[in-house]
């Protein structure tokens, strides 16, 4: 069992909710996402492992059971190629749970007309893999759900 710590602080929301069909659907693996808190912040790496896809908008970190988590930060942020988002680690490095990653600021994606909902997702694990969903407000590296 792996416990998938909450990357940023806000509110608990499902994977259905967020406004992209690839997460809301879960194409991508099941998970939950968190509508955060608008002012600036970090995001957190959500397992102990290594990053093994880096970009200012997005990140994977790969535990030693092969499991990969993505954190997205916002919806089509991708487009605002890494405006408002600052890397605090590099892609190869081994972090701990809980250690930042990416520095971002939910407010500016907000105001650019994107969602700022970031989906944490259990990339390529069964739908029931994921348990234990928390609900209401989270906090940077509380516990967000459990990947059995």
């Amino acid at each position: 069992m792996t416990t998938v710590l909450a990357p940023v602080a806000g509110a608990a929301v499902g994977l259905e909710s967020v406004p992209d069909p690839v997460f809301a659907e879960g194409l991508v693996g099941p998970g939950m996402a968190i509508e955060p808190d608008r002012a600036p912040g970090r995001a957190l790496s959500p397992i102990t492992g290594t990053i093994v896809k880096l970009h200012p908008h997005a990140f994977v970190v790969v535990d030693d059971d092969g499991r990969g988590v993505l954190v997205h930060l916002g919806i089509d942020t991708v487009q605002l190629r890494g405006e408002g988002f600052e890397l605090l680690a590099a892609e190869g490095d081994r972090v701990s749970a809980g250690q930042p990653v990416v520095a971002w600021d939910p407010a500016l994606v907000e105001a650019g007309g994107r969602s700022p909902v970031c989906p944490v997702v259990a990339l390529d694990a069964p739908a029931g893999a994921v348990t234990g969903l928390a609900e209401g407000s989270v906090d940077a590296g509380s516990e967000l759900f459990e990947w059995r």
